[in-house]
């Protein structure tokens, strides 16, 4: 543990010493010591946590789901910890301070989400699962083709929310310490690596719960100190918010990042049924110990993040009309908000809370920011380690040989993260993150959705549709406008919407069902008559303790 403090404490004295030759950003801003004080508490803190997690955490369940022992409360504030993430503090915000109305569509569409998960998927999942949602796909389905496929599936939504959230780290600490992008992100990659690597999902889990806590508490003392500036009406707000918007009352109509009836869906289909094929969200209903506390992990989940953004639309509004007064002309620097529109709640705080609030909700920032690294790191690693080279390419493989695999995979997944949080720098976070809801709707969803409740689901349908679902939604992702455009520097984008996923999800739910009906292969009755047992276990639960190994 002294080896981790040292290395630490390296990385600062390594990113301040660059912080000489950063750019007009970075050498705008004097240090914020309250900020800095509070930043190296959290650490402190949650490296502990990381230490007492480590020795703790003994066998493959241990890292993978904690030892199922969880609570539902639990499991639903560490649930909450990990959706509310970079993208919906930092980006919705942002989002609603440029752009007003487009931003709370997609607070209210990170939202809906949870119905599906609590009504449809929750129980079912506890009793089918293990450790990763291929697991249940694979359960009477062929185990190679279908854990490749859901490894590969899983592996491009972390990718896509991973850049997201390291965009908002960088940025974040470049506000805090002055330190260059590039610097920032580094230092948050090997923070991850630790926290993942020694401390497995029992640290993840309870600095996820840590963080929801302080961050629910600190949007809630933002949007009590906004709305008492209007005798807490919400209407005097808006009001006023458009008065100082640049655009006037077109905040207040859909138009800057929704400005069409199919983009509008298409967002929409992402952003409820990616919720449900998330893997770092559905990685944590193994965490607990039936399906009941499954159940109860939603309903508080649901509570807390419906709460949430609540008050995050309150706090986009109170940052167009603070920033947008006299005492927010300090924020800005060449006429562009210090940091992006990303950092528009940061400089909110400090008008509301002075330095010594800015110090708590960055340092809540950055523990938003690891808590979601840490959990989307942790889903990639399993799939490389529990779904492809446990259950494909070595099914022999003992226990310590898994944990060592998802070990290095952490590693290579941090590095892949900096490279291409980097590379991302200028992208909108919160539209980063709808990028991935679109890729879990398109190919981890059809298939869980089918494979628990369609009989003639096949092998063949399943791999062959998802195949089409997973390469449709990158593809189109690659030819739209923010890739093929503002990204590769092309003239015009190959694909004119932003959002995909209204044509991928269409497309692999089609392709799983005519690949399988027409699958007549003596495998495929098999995998039929395999469905009623499976339907008795999701039902039941019976043989679902310690969840058999497929």
């Amino acid at each position: 543990m002294t080896r981790i403090f040292l290395i630490i404490t390296a990385i600062f004295g390594i990113t301040l010493f660059a912080a000489g030759d950063a750019s007009f950003e970075a050498t705008k801003r004097e240090l914020n010591i309250p900020a800095i004080v509070m930043f190296f508490i959290f650490v402190a803190g949650t490296l502990g946590i990381t230490y007492w997690a480590a020795r703790r955490t003994k066998s493959a369940s241990d890292f993978y789901t904690a030892g199922g022992g969880i609570s539902g409360f639990q499991n639903g504030m560490a649930i909450a910890g990990d959706y509310m993430s970079a993208a919906s503090f930092l980006g919705i915000s942002g989002l609603v301070y440029l752009s007003g109305y487009d931003g709370l569509i997609y607070a209210v569409g990170f939202l809906v989400g949870w119905p599906v998960i609590l009504f449809l998927m929750a129980e079912k999942l506890r009793n089918l699962g293990k450790f990763t949602f291929a697991d249940i796909a694979a359960y009477r389905l062929g185990q190679k083709e279908i854990r490749t496929l859901a490894a590969f599936g899983s592996l491009s939504v972390v990718t896509l929310y991973l850049i997201a959230q390291m965009v908002g780290s960088g940025k974040l600490i470049q506000v805090l310490f002055g330190l260059e992008y590039e610097y920032a992100v580094i230092l948050v990659g090997v923070m991850m690596i630790i926290y993942v690597t020694f401390g497995g999902m029992l640290a993840t889990t309870w600095v996820q719960i840590i963080k929801a806590i302080l961050l629910l508490s600190g949007v809630s003392f933002m949007g009590f100190m906004v709305l008492s500036q209007f005798g807490f009406s919400f209407e005097a707000l808006a009001s006023k918010a458009v008065e100082s918007h640049s655009k006037g009352q077109a905040i207040m109509a859909p138009g800057g990042f929704i400005s069409d009836p199919i983009s509008a869906i298409s967002l929409g289909m992402a952003l409820m049924l990616g919720t449900a094929g998330l893997p770092h969200v559905l990685m944590r209903f193994f965490t607990v110990g039936n399906a009941k506390e499954a159940r109860k992990s939603v309903v508080y989940a649901t509570g807390f993040i419906g709460y949430f953004y609540l008050v995050i639309a309150v706090i986009g509004l109170g940052a167009i009309v603070f920033l947008n007064s006299d005492t927010g002309a300090q924020y800005f620097v060449d006429g562009k908000l210090f940091g992006g529109n990303n950092m528009a709640a940061i400089h909110l705080s400090h008008i509301v809370g002075g330095n010594i609030f800015l110090g708590f909700i960055s340092a809540v920032a950055f523990a938003t920011i690891l808590a979601v690294v840490s959990g989307l790191t942790l889903a990639g690693a399993s799939a490389i380690s529990h779904d492809l080279y446990a259950s494909v390419i070595n099914p022999n493989a003992t226990e310590e040989q898994e944990i060592k695999i998802s070990k290095i995979s952490v590693i290579i997944i941090g590095i892949i993260g900096v490279v291409l949080g980097i590379a991302f720098e200028q992208q909108n976070i919160a539209f980063m993150v709808g990028l991935a809801f679109a890729i879990a709707a398109s190919a981890n969803f059809p298939i869980l959705f089918l494979s628990i409740y369609w009989r003639k689901l096949t092998t063949r349908g399943a791999v062959i549709g998802g195949s089409i679902g997973l390469l449709t939604a990158v593809i189109l992702v690659i030819i739209g406008p923010i890739v093929w455009v503002q990204v590769l520097g092309n003239e015009h984008a190959l694909f004119p919407y932003k959002h995909p996923a209204l044509f991928s999800v269409t497309v692999a739910f089609i392709a799983i069902w005519f690949f399988s009906i027409t699958d007549k292969s003596q495998r495929a009755k098999d995998e039929q008559k395999a469905f009623e047992a499976q339907s008795i276990r999701a039902e039941t639960g019976f043989g679902a303790s310690g969840a058999v190994d497929h």
